[in-house]
């Protein structure tokens, strides 16, 4: 007898769409990111007043918000990575995970490489050792460990929650349901086919206009330091009209490249990349303070995680305006930023982690990339800070301030090869700007195509484009505290898309593991019956109930038959701690269409299907 149970869903009309420009996600993106540019062009000083104003705005009366989420988020993530959704697969049960274990290492990393880590690798803890959070106190030393403990929470297991919520959603929906790359999937299982139409329109023009201000905030970042950079090698001065002229010449490259279609080009250029960033790494840890880096990584390690609650939740209520203006700078703009980031960094991890179970892909994107990001900001800024207190001094002012553009400059002239190094972190922070606007370019254009995963050049083109322009204006109309703005601002809307993800995922992971158990009850009542030769009840056709609560037939005996029978029947109920696990149940769930429905209301029988 056949035991196999068949648990791969049949899915209600077309699994997958054909690509298609989705003129009511690309046209609504475009005209609101073109008139955004147009306004901030004709008039820079309006919208710098108005960008400051939004920034005040947001962060008197949502930073409480953000912090809120960014810890949900943390939560949650661990939640399912910990629970028994985690065994479920991010494919068919057949699939096997696309990449090693190794190689799927290396591309989360990868993902969590870019320019904000140059920028602010050395910048940010010095920051935080000169002019700490208000209402934190101590001695030089107290400051330095807290200094990094701080960096660590704006770059650690927040970020990448953020990234998981999203990513997860995705991977579930295209890799074991089939779905299209388009964020408007991760939330079918809330939404239903609602996704389909008005509903998925907006959620993608939301996630387009949040990716295209993320991606101009990285460029921005990236064309100042390159700029600062430059002003230190005595190359150029650091003035606007340069970092406009840097933006040109850099997108020109980018454009050329998606023209003529140097794809395998453009692969070599990262890896490239990624080589040159660890040597950069490697050579200041040897040539640095080696052994207090590697204590100061360990021990801030340990910081981090005594501190983790309190510093998640922490709003600086009790200082003022000096509280709200330290937050706006630093821990709201930072997950605005990374939410603002997720549709990009998201469907990344998404498409490589394939074949993947959701335990798997939760652990490795939370705790792989923290890891590598922690020991370069133990290394970099923990180098400046060690040369600021034990050193030659020299990277905060007399007033506390820190260069945030020029430190990782300063730094790397103290140290042996300086001036090669300074190229070298000139042309590490380039080929980011390139990497990052091309493949930021891929994710709109194929968000915008209805998740097309080789979109049309021009489309790519277009968004290299408009990125570059948009970075253009917000460096026009007020610099970093324009792109900071920019990051907050976007990622509100945004905020509520990924918050209806989690609910989405929960759902779609319910219905999964209730089709599991269903599937499993049934094959293991085959499996039992075949063993003993007995006819086995299923559970609805179980006898009616006695006014005690007990079957009659239970009552009587709980297998019935005898001399002379054919074949007994055992009860249903008597089989429910049967030991056997047969191991031919797959583990896709046996789902019907309810999988894209609503959930169902209590009183739903089992065997029914739910409300589309």
């Amino acid at each position: 007898m056949d035991c196999m149970a068949s648990t791969t869903p049949p899915l209600p009309g077309p699994v997958t769409t054909t690509p298609q420009l989705r003129r009511w996600v690309f046209w609504p993106a475009a005209v609101i990111v073109l008139g955004f540019v147009a306004f901030t062009l004709i008039s820079p000083s309006t919208a710098e007043a108005m960008f400051l104003g939004l920034q005040d705005g947001i962060v008197q009366n949502f930073s409480w918000y953000y912090v809120l989420i960014a810890a949900f988020f943390v939560g949650f993530s661990l939640f399912v990575g910990f629970s028994r959704f985690g065994d479920i697969k991010l494919g068919k049960d057949q699939d096997e995970p696309e990449f090693s274990t190794g190689s799927w290492f290396a591309l989360l990393f990868a993902a969590g490489m870019g320019i904000g880590l140059v920028f602010y690798g050395v910048s940010e803890p010095l920051s935080h050792f000169a002019s700490p959070r208000p209402g934190v106190t101590g001695n030089e030393k107290e400051l330095a460990q807290q200094a990094l403990t701080q960096t660590f929470l704006h770059w650690g297991l927040h970020a990448w929650a953020i990234y998981v919520v999203l990513g997860l959603a995705l991977a579930y929906a295209i890799h074991r349901r089939g779905r299209p790359v388009s964020i408007r999937w991760a939330l079918e299982p809330l939404l239903g086919n609602r996704v389909r139409g008005g509903w998925g329109n907006l959620i993608d023009v939301i996630a387009l206009v949040g990716t295209l201000f993320g991606v101009a905030t990285s460029l921005g970042l990236g064309v100042i330091q390159i700029g600062a950079g430059l002003e230190s090698a005595g190359i150029a001065d650091s003035s606007i009209v340069s970092q406009i002229a840097i933006i040109a010449v850099i997108t020109a490259v980018t454009i050329v490249s998606l023209v003529t279609g140097v794809t395998k080009g453009m692969k070599i250029l990262s890896n490239f990349n990624l080589l040159l960033a660890a040597a950069l790494l490697l050579f200041v840890l040897i040539v640095g303070p080696t052994q207090f880096l590697l204590r100061d990584f360990v021990q801030s390690i340990g910081s981090y995680l005594q501190n983790i609650v309190g510093l998640s939740f922490n709003v600086t209520a009790q200082q003022g305006a000096e509280g709200e203006a330290w937050q706006g700078a630093w821990t709201t703009f930072y997950w605005g930023w990374w939410m603002s980031w997720a549709p990009f960094v998201g469907v990344f991890i998404a498409r490589i982690s394939k074949g993947r179970t959701v335990r798997q892909f939760v652990f490795g994107v939370l705790l792989v990339p923290t890891a590598l990001t922690f020991l370069w900001f133990a290394v970099l800024g923990g180098a400046a800070i060690h040369r600021q207190t034990d050193g030659a001094g020299g990277l905060v002012g007399s007033d506390g301030s820190v260069d945030i553009e020029g430190s990782l400059f300063a730094l790397l002239g103290d140290l042996p090869a300086g001036v090669v190094l300074t190229y070298g972190a000139i042309l590490l922070i380039g080929v980011f700007f390139v990497t990052s606007s091309d493949s930021g370019s891929l994710v709109m254009a194929m968000i915008a195509s209805g998740g097309d995963i080789e979109p049309k050049n021009w489309l790519r083109v277009f968004f290299a484009a408009v990125s570059a322009l948009l970075a253009v204006a917000l460096l026009l109309s007020g610099g970093l505290n324009a792109l900071k703005t920019a990051a907050i601002t976007t990622a509100l809307p945004f905020s509520i898309v990924l918050i209806l993800t989690c609910w989405s995922t929960i759902i779609a992971f319910t219905r999964e593991r209730r089709a599991y158990d269903k599937a499993e009850r049934e094959v293991l009542l085959e499996h039992v019956g075949a063993y003993y030769g007995l006819e086995v009840e299923a559970p609805s056709e179980r006898p009616a109930r006695s006014a005690l609560g007990r079957p009659w037939a239970a009552v009587k005996s709980r297998v019935r038959g005898g001399r002379g029978a054919a074949a007994p029947t055992v009860e249903a109920g008597a089989l429910e701690d049967f030991p056997v696990r047969p191991e031919s149940i797959s583990a896709d769930p046996a789902v019907d269409p309810s999988l894209d429905a609503r959930p169902t209301s209590a009183d739903t029988s089992a065997t029914e299907q739910p409300e589309r």
